[in-house]
């Protein structure tokens, strides 16, 4: 079999930065896994993808020119179908071998499989494998076709009529097959062997391509530019930590940051620049964000992490002189921070509880009233949650009063990543308490997955109560997350209150999550068309809690196990997963698992299960007495560790029972005929369910 490398790129029009890199991968992908569908490209061969502003391509290892013939045998129909008495072939037999374009006589290679009714007709068939022509084709339009394109845009060919749709206009086609020409059609272009360099550092244009793997190269030297993604993103990163250095400072660590501008040059050079240092009295949030959002810089920082006056640019073109370069970046950069200046200054000029009633105007949600509703609902809770803590209530009310207020600022409104960070700020000039300042920045947290918690006491009611309340006003008018939408980030939020209770312990401890829900709930009392969602809700915390616990790697039905049992303090779930996990090692723990299963069967088939005192006196088999003996001895021990939160011990207690419970199993029989014996034993087994089950239902772990 002839193979070679194969080598296709598509040359676009600058494609959306923040999508490139995922349409870098879909294309080649698409590509390969086509191919590879087609039996063209063996599994382990290599495949690179290419992606630049202006081109995505992909080189793959090893392609056949055609592939391998193979062996199909087509399932016709059963034999009493096909075949007369007498063995010859029927009508049907005939018309089917006829649709797939097989002649009359091939009923003589047809051959039968099984016996009796099951007896089916086959016939085998050789065939041929596909030419590189066309399963590229096919794998070419796929991949074009399943590209994760954020906005597709409609535009005319050259002939004035043909509309075609695709993320940005296509001007070219390579595929090379080793240095052969592949002939394909895609998106009105004709394949061929050229493409096109740097828009203005190209040593020549158009690019002639050798073969497939001179790609990168030709690239490189004739067209000025790094064709890889990766390998232009390590360029960029080198010469960012390179310039930092020679003025001892460090580039922003920013990974989103860095693929966008990757996604915007062909061949980077990175530039220092500088601005006056009175911009520095800004914060360093809102300068950082505007270099970063607007312009793209690259903010330095010193070694305390104090923004400096310098930035870093990387241009896409490499000039003998670069001053005008970075002039004309220092010229642009200028009133961006002129910008932030006045917004700060501004904002200053009137302190923060003097916005507060403007809040009243600013919509929240239509069914939920403003945001100055919302922010009553949130003091509400956070002063109640207070109370439970112990914190003091005075500094959460005058937070969580204040908290929103940043919303109706200057610097908030240009930028509304940094609510929250600029509340801190103004707090802080209109000389409030630095707790109250910082719970008004930290009330956001965590704001994504592996974020801080808020710092103190006082932000985390605020914190926890701005969580709560979003998720029962939303759950309240039926606006829960549906399969992957998620509009208002609830599945965020609820993991926000999941890691408040757990990860806390001072706190979390004096939080049962049910009372929370019931606080949150109760605020939105007068609220037309609201819901009581608790029950939802609980359910939807407790599925994003297992979901983050099974990631962490407990088993899932060890966390079937804890959870089954809704605790109240998520923050003694962890402790319990862990007694849970000792205790499925000890010898007893399989029995005593699958006996517990048992016990709850049997208690859940009973009507007489519950309400009945157990009387020793009914206990007749010694079996009977010998559990209940064995259950005074354990349950207290158990209980007693249950109380002082030591859950391995409590668990391990148990298996002390394991004797006891398996010969009341082989010895008595619960379901008798006599009814006062049969509730006395139910009881009994009520017991001793109510003694194995405090800290989780074992019987989950049951196989």
């Amino acid at each position: 079999m002839t193979t070679a490398n194969l080598l296709v790129e598509l040359f676009v029009e600058e494609l959306p930065p923040k999508a490139l890199a995922a349409l870098g991968s879909a294309f080649a992908h698409g590509i390969a896994d086509g191919l590879r569908a087609q039996g063209l490209v063996a599994d382990g061969a290599a495949s690179t993808p290419y992606a630049s502003p202006r081109r995505l391509a992909v080189h793959i290892a090893d392609v056949a020119a055609r592939a391998a013939d193979r062996d199909l045998a087509s399932k016709l129909m059963p034999a009493s179908v096909g075949l007369d008495a007498a063995g010859a072939p029927t009508a049907a037999l005939l018309k089917k071998l006829a649709a797939l374009g097989l002649p009359a006589d091939a009923a003589a290679r047809v051959r039968s499989e099984g016996s009796g009714k099951a007896q089916t007709l086959y016939i085998d068939s050789v065939v041929p494998g596909a030419l590189l022509a066309d399963a590229l084709q096919r794998a070419l339009l796929d991949a074009i076709a399943k590209l994760p394109i954020p906005k597709v845009m409609s535009y005319q060919l050259a002939d004035g009529w043909s509309t075609v749709r695709f993320v940005r206009p296509a001007h070219g086609l390579v595929a090379l097959h080793g240095d052969r020409v592949v002939p394909l059609q895609a998106l009105g272009l004709q394949s061929g062997r050229l493409t096109h360099g740097h828009r203005f550092e190209a040593a020549c244009d158009p690019i002639v391509l050798r073969d497939a793997d001179s790609y990168v190269q030709q690239l490189r030297d004739e067209g000025a530019v790094i064709a890889g993604f990766d390998a232009r993103r390590d360029a960029i990163a080198q010469q960012l930590r390179h310039a930092a250095e020679a003025v001892g400072l460090r580039p922003i660590e920013d990974s989103a940051l860095l693929d966008e501008v990757c996604a915007l040059v062909e061949r980077p050079k990175v530039l220092s620049c500088r601005f006056e240092p009175e911009f520095l009295a800004v914060p360093q949030e809102c300068l950082i964000l505007t270099m970063k959002a607007n312009q793209k810089y690259f903010p330095l920082l010193d070694a305390e992490g104090r923004l400096s006056n310098r930035f870093l640019v990387v241009s896409n073109i490499s000039p003998d002189d670069a001053q005008a370069v970075v002039d004309g970046n220092e010229r642009v950069v200028r009133p961006r921070l002129a910008d932030a200046k006045f917004f700060f200054e501004q904002d200053r000029k009137r302190p923060l509880a003097a916005r507060v009633d403007g809040l009243e105007r600013v919509v929240y949600h239509a069914r939920l009233g403003s945001q100055a509703a919302r922010m009553r609902r949130v003091r509400t809770i956070a002063v109640a949650l207070a109370g439970l803590a112990g914190v003091d209530a005075a500094l959460v009310e005058q937070a969580a009063t204040l908290a929103k207020a940043d919303l109706l600022t200057e610097m908030v409104g240009e930028f509304p990543e940094l609510q929250g960070t600029m509340g801190r700020y103004y707090a802080l000039h209109d000389g409030l308490d630095a707790r109250v300042a910082r719970a008004i920045e930290d009330h956001y947290r965590p704001r994504f997955a592996g974020d801080s918690l808020p710092a103190d006491e006082v932000g985390l009611c605020l914190a926890l109560a701005d969580k709560l309340e979003t998720l029962s006003g939303l759950f309240g008018i039926g606006q829960q997350p549906s399969g992957d939408k998620d509009p208002y980030a609830l599945r965020r939020h609820a993991l926000g209150v999941v890691r408040m209770l757990s990860e806390r312990a001072d706190l979390g401890a004096r939080w049962p999550l049910p009372q929370l829900l019931d606080i949150a709930v109760d605020a939105f009392a007068g609220v037309d068309g609201y819901a009581d969602p608790r029950e939802a809700l609980r359910n939807f915390i407790d599925e994003r809690l297992a979901n983050a616990l099974r990631e962490q790697g407990y088993a899932a039905q060890e966390v079937d196990a804890v959870l089954g049992l809704r605790p109240s303090l998520l923050v003694e779930v962890v402790p319990r997963l862990d007694a849970v996990r000792a205790f499925t090692v000890l010898p007893e723990a399989a029995a005593l698992a699958a006996a517990n299963k048992r016990v709850a069967n049997i208690l859940r088939k009973s009507e007489a299960a519950g309400g009945v005192a157990l009387d020793r006196a009914l206990l007749r088999d010694a079996a009977e007495r010998t559990l209940l003996d064995a259950l005074g001895d354990v349950a207290p021990a158990a209980h007693d560790a249950f109380a002082r939160g030591d859950y391995t011990a409590a668990l391990k207690a148990l298996a002390a029972l394991k004797g006891p419970v398996d010969a009341f199993f082989d010895q008595v029989m619960v379901n008798v005929d006599d009814a006062a014996l049969r509730a006395n034993r139910l009881a009994l087994l009520g017991e001793l369910h109510a003694a194995m089950n405090r800290v989780a239902d074992l019987s989950c772990l049951a196989g």
